[in-house]
């Protein structure tokens, strides 16, 4: 435990000159950020939530292709003041806009020079298959979730698979009238011999 602690202190003083990378989604009760369909009309449309305020905090948007597909689809390839950066191995410069950039190099040495950059936080939008990607290689800092009254059965899973296990720490949690409830947690860097004996149990 005490070398946990130590891993942690170095960890945060570490990235503490460094941008944040943050999960932040809308989700069902049942753990899906979009419905079976690829549909988000499911989502509540809360008065009491300031989403200008949380687009205030972000300068640049991480998207999978498939979430990427759904933002050209809807019109919206891009959100105003951010850079957009897609991650795919099989999408081509010519199948994107010049407003977006392409990530198909290696991802964490990508991430790791963008957090070091001056700016603000970063948004990683979706879907839960990058997600995963980038948690198993220790990338992300926050996962902030709002939770929708709302069961959907199926659709796209919070989190893709992956051979990762992360330890929260439940930062701030708000509940609104609407029956949202709204949870950040932080992403604990340090892992316990119980996590790794967990996960090599796991693979056997």
């Amino acid at each position: 435990m005490a070398q946990d602690a130590v891993i942690e202190s170095a960890f945060e003083a570490a990235e503490g000159t460094m941008r944040k990378i943050r999960y932040a989604v809308a989700s069902s009760v049942d753990g899906y950020i979009t419905g079976p369909k690829g549909d988000v009309d499911w989502i509540v449309n809360d008065p009491a939530v300031d989403f200008g305020a949380l687009m205030a905090q972000f300068d640049a948007l991480l998207v999978g292709r498939h979430t990427f597909e759904m933002m050209m689809k809807a019109g919206r390839p891009t959100m105003a003041g951010m850079e957009t950066f897609v991650f795919s191995r099989t999408l081509g410069e010519r199948e994107v806009p010049k407003s977006v950039s392409l990530v198909n190099c290696d991802h964490r040495k990508f991430v790791e020079t963008l957090r070091a950059r001056p700016g603000k936080d970063i948004w990683l939008f979706g879907g839960g298959s990058l997600f995963a990607s980038l948690l198993g290689e220790g990338l992300v800092d926050s996962v902030e979730v709002s939770i929708m009254p709302v069961l959907l059965g199926g659709g796209v899973p919070l989190s893709g698979a992956g051979e990762y296990r992360a330890r929260l720490q439940l930062e701030h949690h708000k509940i609104y009238p609407t029956g949202i409830v709204s949870l950040k947690y932080r992403v604990l860097r340090g892992r316990s011999d119980q996590d790794a004996e967990g996960i090599q149990e796991a693979r056997k």
